[in-house]
């Protein structure tokens, strides 16, 4: 019988899955770089959205193996099986993931990352975008405030009671997070800066 999937010894990397949101990701993604071992696994939509604030795909080839939404079956998720990640980060995250996760819908490669992480009992860690009743976040040319509906609140609510999940709703959080992660791993941060 195999060791249990959840075993952190056996695992070395992250698994950081960018969603269509602009809100935060300058903040989420400094958090990223600053981790040891991590791979992006990009949503469609997040392909789209990187750029609009100044991260193309090039810049980040150049630190990260970088994964994409093109195969119908998600087939990178095949490496959540083959012990390679400890630990899967949804940052940040639009409402509709955070609606297609409380779902079970596993339709993008963000969102199919997150599921087959719970199967296997591997943590994950949901930087959900639209969890106060107003949000004031940055387009790609100017701040703008966001009221989110009360069907958004509500889902940020039901994903905290899904197994393995640990949400959160700021970069503050966000970083409490990871760093509680990184000493249940015996890991550090990284000393590289974007």
């Amino acid at each position: 019988m195999r060791p249990r999937a959840s075993d952190p010894g056996r695992r070395r990397r992250f698994a950081w899955a960018i969603t269509g949101s602009g809100h935060f990701l300058t903040e989420a993604l400094e958090l990223a770089f600053r981790l040891p071992e991590v791979d992006f696994f990009l949503s469609a939509a997040a392909e789209e959205v990187l750029p609009l604030y100044g991260y193309p795909m090039e810049r980040l080839r150049e630190r990260f193996r970088v994964f994409r939404d093109k195969s119908a079956s998600s087939v990178p998720v095949g490496m959540l099986y083959d012990d390679v990640y400890h630990t899967v980060v949804v940052a940040p995250a639009t409402s509709n993931t955070v609606a297609k996760c409380v779902i079970g819908l596993s339709d993008t490669l963000p969102t199919n990352m997150f599921a087959q992480a719970g199967k296997l009992g591997i943590p994950g860690i949901v930087f959900a975008c639209d969890s106060e009743p107003v949000v004031i976040t940055r387009s790609p040319r100017e701040w703008v405030e966001l009221r989110p509906r009360n069907i958004d609140l509500e889902n940020v609510e039901r994903l905290r009671r899904i197994d393995h999940c640990r949400v959160v709703e700021t970069p503050a959080t966000l970083e409490q997070a990871l760093n509680a992660r990184l000493a249940e791993l015996s890991l550090k941060w990284s000393t590289l800066s974007s």
